[in-house]
């Protein structure tokens, strides 16, 4: 994938769902992986001519585990200009240490998620950025399908009344295999998980299934997309601008409970 097709994935995400609007100050999520990279590629690249005006800020969640060296993303940010904050935590020791959780993520997840959220709100923001995917979309699915017994996906975009916050999520069009040529298109500078449960989750489990299934019955990631698009999912905007997108794909809560692991 190149920058123009990354463009216009993410502005069709954008304008189908009315994501951004004028003078939105907006956060991004920086976990170091090649999800949000790529994001922060796709919103700079946007700022530059998109008809609504808005700023961006990046935000790393550091968990605390050590080895996590984030000097070439920060000299990535300050390249594109784009002001960069670490928030040092201890959410690592907690999880392993302290409690010794079996199954980590979810709650890894809440208490990453409001540690970037409060530091969005400190730092002028309305809105934060999540680097979710079609595949990540199409996995919380098979995920809530499998374990909790009911058709569920993450919306494009979330508003947090606690926080006064709204979280969207641009590249919910873009397939992961298009992320994965992007990083390596562009070399982008991908810190490496440290986290101990990583490769070891459900998502992992049902990203390996997903790939199976796909392999099998090609085609099968493309009407599982389109069937949350159009499956008026509680909490979803009106899908009906986007009812055609899965099938153009061929060939390439309020907030519920968070089963990510994901970038």
């Amino acid at each position: 994938m190149n920058l123009q097709r990354l463009y216009s994935l993410t502005r069709k995400a954008i304008d189908t769902y009315h994501m951004i609007d004028d003078g939105d100050r907006i956060a991004i999520g920086i976990s170091g992986g090649k999800d949000s990279l790529t994001l922060l590629y796709a919103l700079h690249g946007l700022m530059q001519f998109y008809p609504k005006e808005f700023t961006l800020c990046a935000i790393t969640v550091d968990l605390g585990f050590g080895d996590f060296d984030l000097s070439q993303i920060s000299e990535l940010c300050q390249k594109l200009s784009v002001p960069y904050r670490i928030i040092v935590t201890d959410i690592g020791r907690i999880l392993f240490q302290e409690r010794q959780e079996a199954n980590p993520c979810s709650l890894c997840a809440k208490l990453r998620k409001g540690a970037l959220n409060k530091t969005a709100r400190e730092l002028g923001c309305n809105k934060v950025a999540y680097a979710h995917h079609r595949e990540d979309l199409i996995e919380t699915m098979l995920l809530s399908l499998i374990y909790e017994g009911r058709f569920y996906a993450f919306s494009p975009y979330t508003y947090l009344d606690r926080m006064d916050l709204t979280v969207i999520r641009p590249m919910i069009l873009i397939p992961e295999a298009d992320i994965k040529g992007f990083r390596n298109k562009y070399s982008l500078p991908v810190c490496k998980n440290p986290c101990p449960a990583d490769g070891h989750t459900r998502r992992e489990f049902v990203k390996n299934l997903t790939s199976n299934l796909e392999k099998e019955t090609p085609g099968v990631k493309t009407r599982m997309f389109h069937a949350i698009v159009t499956g008026n999912i509680p909490g979803w905007p009106n899908s009906s601008p986007a009812s055609d997108i899965g099938h153009r794909e061929k060939g390439n809560k309020k907030n519920l409970p968070d089963m990510s692991g994901q970038d």
